[in-house]
């Protein structure tokens, strides 16, 4: 009996993801579970799916980029698989376009940028991106049935479903297919996915002096009753308005102080130096974000528990309500917040920056500030 004779149990095509450690890992093993069932349902109902991964550094090429070729021979070669998928948090470029995926029928592979994908409904959407990738790279498996799913007799109609701001080009630079970001849009759903795999809401663990100074600072505002007669007279935008300050006050002081910030010195490089410098405002402003609201949470119950009713209503001439603690702890938490601007000084400059990039966007960024270096190096011996 041939292979194409076979019985379903004989015919299989074996899946491998290569998937970056961190987000890309752990997506990659919670999609690996029901993949299988989901090809059998979207793809193909004939052939046996099998799904493995395998979780491993993408290392970054001399061009910032990743040799996937290489990594995924090697890969399929330890693992036995068929075709690769890989997943990386990487933003990735052709040209001057961001990439959401790359595909090569001929070496059986396929690559996924998860920040391209955007922050609202990301795993919606990688899910939708790897049924469309398989579907294509095993779409001419001998193994591959008649009795193929809707993924198989419309490849493109699922893809839209997710992708409105992006353009497929087709068979460019040595690719079977490109699926590239296009527009304003494109380009502020690949910010909005890199602030993701950042995951900014681990930068408070590694703030726990400018918390314990901000802590600090409001609890002296609470104490003391010339606050609350202050914070009593604020109106709501007022409060806004100091809130922003000291937001943007210690978000710009953790940039400074902790080199977060990159400076191009070269003009190709000024377009992924802007992307990098908003991604880095945007991922620590949002976990500066995250430490004011828990310093808020502090802040006012310590207040309920600590003023007395009667002793506020002396202080302000006026029973006090829910709004007069509010607006107590608002104010000292603003204050607290500037204060642990401060106290971030004390913070290891190495864990604020790995809690607020992600290990890949580490790498490229150390690679851009290294390149950055040699290109002032050669000016500086040229002009010499």
């Amino acid at each position: 009996m041939s292979k194409d004779e076979g019985s379903e149990d004989d015919r299989s095509i074996r899946i491998g993801f290569l998937a970056d450690p961190g987000l890309p890992a752990k997506m990659a093993e919670q999609m690996a579970e029901k993949l299988a069932d989901v090809l059998s349902e979207k793809v193909d109902d004939t052939v046996r799916w099998r799904v493995s991964v395998r979780s491993e550094p993408l290392v970054l090429d001399g061009h910032d980029d990743v040799p996937l070729d290489s990594i995924a021979r090697s890969a399929s070669a330890e693992e036995e698989w068929e075709y690769v998928v890989a997943l990386t948090d990487l933003p990735r470029r052709v040209g001057r376009r961001p990439l959401l995926f790359s595909l090569s029928k001929a070496h059986r592979l396929a690559m996924l940028s998860l920040p391209a994908t955007g922050w609202i409904r990301m795993r919606a959407h990688v899910w939708q991106a790897v049924v469309h990738l398989v579907d294509r790279m095993t779409a001419e498996d001998p193994d591959r049935g008649r009795g193929s799913g809707a993924a198989s007799q419309q490849p493109g109609h699922r893809l839209v479903t997710f992708a409105s701001p992006v353009r497929d080009v087709g068979a460019e630079y040595d690719m079977d297919e490109y699926l590239v970001l296009v527009g304003l849009r494109g380009r502020v759903r690949l910010l909005l996915g890199m602030v993701r795999s950042n995951r900014p809401w681990r930068l408070v663990p590694s703030l726990s002096s400018a918390f314990a100074a901000a802590a600090a600072t409001g609890s002296f505002g609470v104490f003391y009753n010339s606050m609350w007669n202050i914070a009593d007279a604020l109106s709501p935008l007022r409060l806004s308005l100091i809130s922003v300050f000291a937001l943007t006050a210690m978000t710009v002081w953790l940039i400074v102080y902790n080199g977060l910030w990159v400076s191009p010195r070269q003009r190709h490089q000024r377009e992924e130096a802007v992307l990098y410098n908003v991604s880095t405002v945007c991922t620590v402003g949002i976990g500066v974000a995250c430490m004011y609201v828990l310093l808020l949470g502090v802040t006012l119950t310590e207040a309920l528990v600590v003023i007395a009713g009667s002793v506020m209503e002396s202080a302000l001439g006026h029973p006090p309500g829910l709004g007069s603690y509010v607006s107590i702890a608002w104010l000292a938490s603003s204050l607290g917040t500037m204060a642990g601007a401060l106290g971030s000084s004390f913070e290891d400059q190495a864990a604020v920056r790995e809690a607020a990039y992600s290990a890949r966007e580490r790498e490229r960024r150390t690679k851009f500030e290294e390149n950055a270096e040699k290109h002032r190096e050669t000016r500086g011996d040229t002009s010499g």
